[in-house]
């Protein structure tokens, strides 16, 4: 039952010139829960009506729908409707019992395609610290927009193009002979890749013959060079199996791996629709797009010496994908450093006549350091997700051993609780802000970490199985307690919450609703006796049954499993 939608309707009697959707979105929750659990201001009606808000108030009160509710009230300018907690609170764990893999569901979506492109590593390559924000953000984003009736088409827009694979080309032709090299090859394939591409950037600059060579590399491989593609063919074979391996840890799947080198062979669509409309203009022996009147840089297109740029392919991206999935909306989870690029794709777009280029969407995210530093792969200072993974979960299994020595499945609520804080911590803040990592904080089981609410989550479902009660549906559920309604009222708060989120492309507000939930919990938890053999004690588990289904379902939202036992 929505609380707001009760209020909405009792108001709506009063003010019949007025949308429901007018009236609803005017509807406050004051701040001191002695005006009510909500308010509606009537300042907006004075000029319409020709009277002061406070007779405007005193005039509708009269005409107001009361039913249902324990009082409505005048306070000033305001209408304070007081709900009646036990039916309103017993409609909300009812709600949550009968169906709680659907609760906070609502239809923003109506079922339409959504592309959204995040992860995407660069082959050769291991997945770096700096990946989990791109691929734990969109992870967050497809699930939340799932929640909220869209079907989501998620693409790893694999790195597997450009002048760096020539480099890489090069660097493995100039040493890759040796037997240090070989060696490493058997035994790590990928960071011996990266080794020679650190050694090669790191000598280019006392020998700029390396950096030609790169780039003579990359026009073999656009040319169709068998050596070339047999090089290129091999990087990415080993990168894919080693992303999946961090993928399965992280419980990340895609519907596409398809990246840039599958759009350099759709490049031809794009460059010949911008000379048909006499886009492509000559710049010193390149070929751009200028976008002055929209006030961004112009477009390079194609280079001086013939070569393409990431722009054409994703043009090229762009119309394959509206053709494929004709999506509502294509999401693309990238750093906020690539903002103007966007804003030229879009504009791109729309010189070439595609009304659709604003469904393009840019969901920018800040930096993350690690201990207070920055991470370049160019320079070779890359931390390995993998292990800063294998490293929390082997911290998350030293603190379970030491609050739960006789827990039977240790190592896998250790997976659980070790993966899960990482990816809570990069959640839990806002995507646009820049987020500091360190593992000691990160899996800590107090404060707002992922382990405090997987750990309240774990005492729920120690409480109800201590309790033994499983089957509510013959509970009377209005004998819940009064000291119960801050906790129930929020539990009523889900569905809006996870709405906000999807608007806002934010996973932060499900991270922080979770860390709310937990503690207000953890305050009921401190402050009535659930397993209190008295007549009120089923709907007291019955609560505690909800927060745990709730709980579960906040974190699965962000992609953190909700073990039963920590």
């Amino acid at each position: 039952m929505d609380e707001k939608l009760q209020v909405t309707n009792a108001l709506a009697v009063a003010l019949p010139d007025l949308e429901l959707n007018e009236i609803k979105e005017k509807i406050e929750r004051p701040k001191d829960s002695n005006n009510g659990d909500y308010a509606f201001p009537t300042f907006f009606l004075a000029k319409s009506l020709h009277k002061a808000p406070q007779m405007i108030a005193s005039e509708l009160i009269e005409k107001i729908d009361q039913t249902g509710f324990d009082k409505v009230m005048v306070a000033g300018p305001y209408i304070n409707f007081f709900l009646n907690k036990a039916n309103v609170g017993a409609e909300v764990l009812k709600s949550i019992l009968n169906d709680p893999e659907h609760y906070g569901e609502s239809d923003l979506g109506h079922k339409a395609n959504i592309t959204i492109d995040y992860s995407s590593p660069n082959i050769a390559k291991p997945m770096g610290m700096g990946h989990l924000r791109s691929t734990m953000i969109g992870e967050a984003i497809a699930r939340i927009l799932e929640k909220v009736n869209y079907n989501l088409i998620r693409i790893d827009y694999l790195g597997d193009w450009g002048t760096q694979f020539g480099k890489m080309m090069a660097a493995y032709e100039m040493w890759g002979n040796s037997q240090e090299v070989q060696d490493g090859l058997k035994n790590d394939p990928i960071n011996t890749l990266l080794q020679l591409y650190v050694r090669i950037n790191t000598e280019a600059d006392e020998h700029p013959e390396y950096t030609d060579a790169g780039r003579e590399w990359f026009a073999k491989l656009e040319h169709g060079d068998k050596e070339a593609w047999h090089l290129w063919h091999w990087f990415r074979e080993i990168s894919l199996e080693r992303f999946q391996r961090v993928y399965k840890m992280l419980d990340v799947k895609f519907d596409s791996f398809n990246g840039e080198a599958f759009s350099a062979q759709k490049m031809e669509e794009p460059i010949q629709l911008l000379r048909d409309k006499g886009l492509l203009k000559k710049s010193r022996g390149a070929e751009i797009v200028d976008l002055d009147q929209f006030n961004l840089p112009p477009l390079l297109i194609i280079k001086s010496n013939g070569t393409t740029t990431y722009i054409t392919r994703d043009l090229a991206t762009a119309l394959f994908r509206k053709r494929m999935y004709g999506h509502a909306k294509s999401l693309y989870v990238v750093g906020a450093e690539q903002e103007v690029y966007f804003k030229q794709l879009r504009m791109a777009l729309k010189e070439l006549g595609f009304n659709w280029w604003d469904q393009i969407e840019h969901i920018s995210f800040g930096l993350m350091n690690l201990n207070g530093k920055k991470m370049s792969t160019r320079k070779g200072n890359v931390v390995s997700l993998e292990d800063v993974l294998n490293d929390s979960v082997d911290l998350a299994r030293k603190q379970i051993a030491e609050k739960n020595p006789d827990l039977k499945n240790a190592d896998e609520v250790a997976k659980q609780v070790g993966i899960g804080a990482v990816i809570f911590h990069d959640l839990k803040n806002y995507r646009q802000n820049a987020v500091n990592f360190k593992l000691e904080d990160v899996v800590k089981f107090e404060g707002e970490t992922g382990p405090y609410v997987q750990y309240a989550r774990a005492r729920a479902e120690s409480i109800l199985r201590k309790g033994g009660i499983r089957d509510f549906s013959n509970v009377d559920l209005t004998q819940v307690g009064d000291g119960a309604w801050e906790l129930i009222s929020f539990l009523g708060q889900y569905g809006e919450a996870v709405k906000r989120a999807a608007l806002n492309y934010d996973p932060s507000v499900v991270a922080k609703y979770a860390l709310e939930l937990a503690k207000k919990f953890n305050q009921y938890y401190a402050h009535n006796r659930i397993l209190n053999d008295d007549p009120q004690q089923p709907a007291r588990l019955a609560l505690t049954q909800a927060v745990s289904h709730v709980l579960k379902s906040a974190l699965a939202l962000l992609d953190v499993k909700a073990p039963d036992e920590m």
